[in-house]
């Protein structure tokens, strides 16, 4: 409760200070606020966030502006005066820069490139010119360095010369005269020892490093396994070029995991915000997935039309056919979530293939005789309670749903699960073996399954 009054008072004291029109009031009352309460009013007063953003100083506007939404900062920029979107501009770290503009428009990108002061644009266009996704788009150019022969004193006048215009001075790196990385210290290590100790006395070169053109995951993946607030970037000849921050990479795993959840959910991944997606390119996003899963539904029809005789010979078959479409299609559901999550926080690898085909043969066996017991169940009580008749082969109708949910559990939990990793093996992504299309191609080998064990129970007697 104390939250929330503290965050209708804070409203109703900035719209009062608005509402006052007195530059100076609104920029103390602004400079004096934390940075995230900044961007929330941002959020909550989209039409003064321009006017929000100009009265901030350029440092705490440049703050505020890198942890906003895409669509904020795009109407931000758009907004202001073009002075002021320029100083904007030149503030931000070369990384946050370089992350806002690459998801612009390539015209867009030209024009603002040109309102940089001139070394701040010449570091602009080296880290746009790495790879999409790579870590040399995440990289800061800014970082403090020493060398193996300077002593602990020199170190720390380095780093108060220098570490003003760095993103972070947790860990200073040591080079040799042609920039090739020696080594990375942790600054308590300079601050403990004495001011003569050469920075070698205090190196032990296990340093772990990134390529720039790795993967941004395998920057998250290197970060998860250390603990640092930041890894050095290096070219294929250990030249030291700049350090990713733990914030970016933050940020990046934010972005995959919406990725996939979207992908999960069966829609292409959205490169912005819903709300400031056009319907238009929302509908492009969504339709080719649902069109490629109709044409998979469309086949169960096929299927479907295949057993017609056999539906209409023993239609009380047909009051399960639901029944065993969504267990089928649940469980493989199931099973390829898990396994995209395992896979995506590491848990598990491409060499686990059989550990996983083997949990998934017993837990799917295991899972299809509960819902074939329960199935079963159905059966019985409702034939000797008389709320349906089965007819006369009710029991082996009841032995039908039993093995046929057993054998559709086990498929559908087969095919969740593997799925996803020979995706993998495919160089694709995982998260394309989504939910809905896992469900889609079980539903289709699920009536044939079902229509399969059904022959071999009723062949003769119902069909």
């Amino acid at each position: 409760m104390h939250l929330e009054t503290d965050e209708i008072s804070l409203q109703q004291r900035f719209e009062e200070i608005i509402a006052s029109e007195d530059k100076l009031l609104i920029q103390d009352f602004l400079n004096n606020q934390n940075i995230s309460d900044v961007a929330e009013l941002i959020y909550d007063n989209e039409e003064y966030e321009t006017q929000i953003v100009s009265h901030l100083s350029i440092h705490r506007a440049a703050s505020v502006f890198k942890i906003l939404g895409l669509g904020e900062q795009k109407r931000i920029i758009k907004n202001l005066p073009a002075f002021k979107s320029a100083e904007l501009l030149n503030e931000l770290p070369a990384d946050d820069r370089v992350s806002f503009l690459e998801e612009l428009p390539t015209s867009a990108v030209r024009e603002l490139i040109k309102t940089l002061d001139p070394e701040e644009r010449k570091i602009t266009l080296e880290l746009l010119g790495y790879p999409e996704n790579s870590v040399g788009r995440l990289m800061t150019p800014g970082y403090v360095y020493v060398y193996e022969y300077n002593t602990v004193k020199e170190v720390l006048e380095t780093i108060r010369r220098f570490g003003t215009n760095t993103e972070t001075i947790d860990v200073i790196y040591v080079i040799n005269k042609k920039g090739e990385l020696l080594d990375d210290i942790r600054i308590r290590d300079f601050i403990l020892a004495s001011p003569d100790v050469k920075v070698n006395e205090l190196m032990d070169e296990r340093f772990i490093s990134l390529h720039v053109n790795d993967d941004q995951e395998v920057a998250h993946e290197a970060f998860k396994m250390n603990n640092r607030v930041a890894l050095p970037v290096t070219d294929l000849d250990n030249i030291l070029l700049g350090i990713v921050t733990i914030d970016d990479v933050l940020w990046v795993a934010e972005e995959e995991f919406s990725e996939d959840i979207q992908k999960i959910g069966g829609t292409e991944a959205f490169d912005e915000p819903y709300l400031d997606i056009g319907i238009v390119k929302l509908i492009k996003k969504r339709a080719g997935w649902l069109v490629l899963l109709f044409l998979g539904e469309m086949l169960t029809a096929t299927a479907m039309q295949y057993f017609q005789k056999e539906i209409e010979a023993a239609t009380v078959l047909a009051l399960f056919i639901p029944l065993i479409m969504s267990s089928g299609g649940n469980s493989g559901s199931q099973a390829s979530t898990l396994i995209i999550q395992a896979m995506a926080l590491g848990e598990l690898t491409l060499s686990d293939w059989w550990r996983v085909m083997r949990r998934e043969l017993i837990s799917g066996t295991i899972l299809g005789i509960i819902l074939g017991s329960i199935g079963v169940l159905r059966i019985v009580i409702w034939q000797n309670l008389h709320i349906f008749d089965y007819g006369i082969y009710w029991r082996l109708v009841a032995m039908t749903i039993f093995f046929s949910l057993i054998g559709i559990v086990l498929w559908g939990s087969l095919m969740g699960s593997m799925l996803p990793l020979i995706l993998k093996k495919l160089k694709l992504d995982p998260a394309a073996s989504s939910a809905p299309f896992v469900a889609t191609l079980v539903d289709v080998t699920g009536i044939v399954i079902y229509f399969s064990v059904a022959y071999f129970f009723l062949s003769g007697i119902l069909l």
